[in-house]
């Protein structure tokens, strides 16, 4: 099972999640994110990172040219859309990573509540190589700390997407997430804080190794 720790912010809780077996790190470029890094501050830690780190570029209705230049300065190992990016736009991400010289891989997030998720997934699942699912809110792009009704995930599956759960997960509760959904990976940020901009590293290690154990 692959855990992605998301909402990092500094170079001490990247390293004790990378400690801690997490797969992927998540760092939120979203403005209006309390998680919110700047690439110019990221760079001064991320590459001294173990260069195994992969390391997720979560981004919110940015555009194209700076998604590209994130992934050039830190060497991003993928890239999470959060926001309401189209099938076209991500074709247009995709065909401007390659002509820089990247292949990050690309997952969409889609935000999930009482209704159907499918129709909007659909359309992008020979676009994107991962789909993310996480509880819907009005004002917050991830990090919610709420979950979703996990029927909605099992609906996604049928498309044969490698998915990632988000939306809510504890330590107390990912073991029956992953019981239910069965999914790639699980996605976590608000379940293994002390607060928005800082991790608690019991938290993490008691995740990573319900969702692994």
């Amino acid at each position: 099972m692959k855990v992605k720790i998301c909402g990092i912010t500094n170079k001490e809780d990247a390293v004790w999640a990378i400690n801690y077996g997490a797969d992927y790190l998540g760092l939120n470029f979203y403005s209006n994110s309390p998680r919110h890094v700047t690439v110019p501050t990221a760079s001064k830690w991320v590459p001294q990172l173990p260069t195994f780190a992969s390391i997720v570029g979560v981004f919110v209705d940015a555009e194209v040219e700076e998604i590209v230049k994130a992934v050039t300065k830190l060497k991003l190992k993928g890239i999470q859309l959060h926001g309401d990016e189209s099938v076209d736009f991500v074709a247009r991400l995709k065909s401007d990573l390659e002509a820089a010289g990247h292949s990050p891989f690309i997952m969409k997030a889609f935000r999930t509540g009482s209704e159907s998720v499918l129709p909007a997934v659909e359309p992008y699942k020979d676009v994107v190589d991962f789909v993310l699912l996480d509880s819907k809110s009005p004002d917050l792009h991830g990090g919610t700390g709420e979950r979703f009704d996990w029927d909605k995930a099992l609906e996604v599956k049928g498309l044969g997407k490698q998915l990632f759960l988000a939306g809510g997960l504890t330590s107390e509760n990912v073991k029956l997430a992953i019981k239910k959904v069965q999914p790639f990976g699980v996605d976590v940020a608000s379940g293994v804080e002390k607060s928005h901009r800082k991790k608690d590293g019991d938290k993490m290690r008691d995740f990573i190794t319900c969702a692994k154990g």
